[in-house]
């Protein structure tokens, strides 16, 4: 009775067996893998077959089979002249093989695919909106950046020729004797000043002046009293010397 019975073909006996490439494999892990392949070939056939595989295999063998002379639409063609595989038409300029039919095997309504495929395009149109007025942002994001570090750059340059034109203005003045500035803000003031006396006299010096308008100003001061210009770095002789050799009166007349 043992004997008889098959043996386990996954047990550790069989499992022991030196089965790798190259080396002979014993007979009965051979017999047992080939009653497999065999057991699973029979599975496959025997498998039930759905409604829509068998409805498939069955157009398909319809549709790949040729037309037969059992056909009436077939027989009219060949009692009027039409050979098989000849192009339709008079002249035969028309089609060869037969218009393919288009299987619906869904059960979305007629249209639903149309309708599908519009609300993607209108999904992938949006889309792309998004993306055109996103890289729209960033440029103008980058744009205006590029013009606050711009701005900022020119303030900086600005603040740093109105301290060159007091520092300029105080020297100038201290030359001449002036004692005091014409303007508290002419002159570079110290820092240890009281704050007190600071507000006290931001508030009837005109000191709210932007940095642009003090500069302005006080160059235009220097230029009128002294003959001086800050760009040019040259104190000139008179009035006429300094309309001759300056460029202007501006930074930019410089540039």
């Amino acid at each position: 009775m043992g004997d008889e019975e098959e043996e386990d073909y996954m047990s550790d006996l069989f499992i022991k067996e030196d089965v790798r490439p190259g080396v002979p494999m014993v007979r009965r892990v051979r017999e047992a893998l080939q009653k497999e392949e065999k057991q699973k070939e029979a599975n496959e056939k025997n498998r039930q077959k759905s409604v829509k595989e068998e409805e498939k295999e069955r157009r398909d063998l319809v549709l790949s089979s040729a037309l037969g002379n059992e056909n009436k639409g077939f027989a009219l063609l060949l009692k009027m002249g039409y050979k098989s595989g000849q192009a339709l038409g008079k002249s035969g300029e028309g089609i060869v093989e037969p218009i393919p039919l288009n299987i619906k095997t869904g059960r979305s309504g007629l249209g639903h695919e149309e309708f599908k495929k519009r609300k993607a395009e209108e999904k992938l149109e949006n889309y792309r909106q998004k993306l055109h007025m996103k890289k729209q942002a960033n440029e103008q994001a980058a744009d205006q950046f590029r013009i606050r570090f711009k701005n900022k750059q020119e303030e900086r340059k600005m603040e740093g020729d109105l301290r060159k034109s007091q520092r300029a203005c105080q020297q100038l003045d201290i030359q001449k004797d002036i004692e005091a500035p014409k303007e508290i803000w002419y002159w570079l003031q110290p820092e240890e000043e009281d704050q007190k006396d600071e507000e006290k006299d931001d508030e009837c010096t005109g000191s709210d002046l932007s940095v642009s308008a003090k500069l302005q100003i006080l160059t235009a001061y220097l230029r009128e009293e002294h003959f001086y210009c800050i760009w040019c770095g040259t104190t000139f002789e008179d009035a006429e010397d300094l309309s001759s050799n300056c460029p202007g009166d501006s930074a930019a007349d410089h540039d």
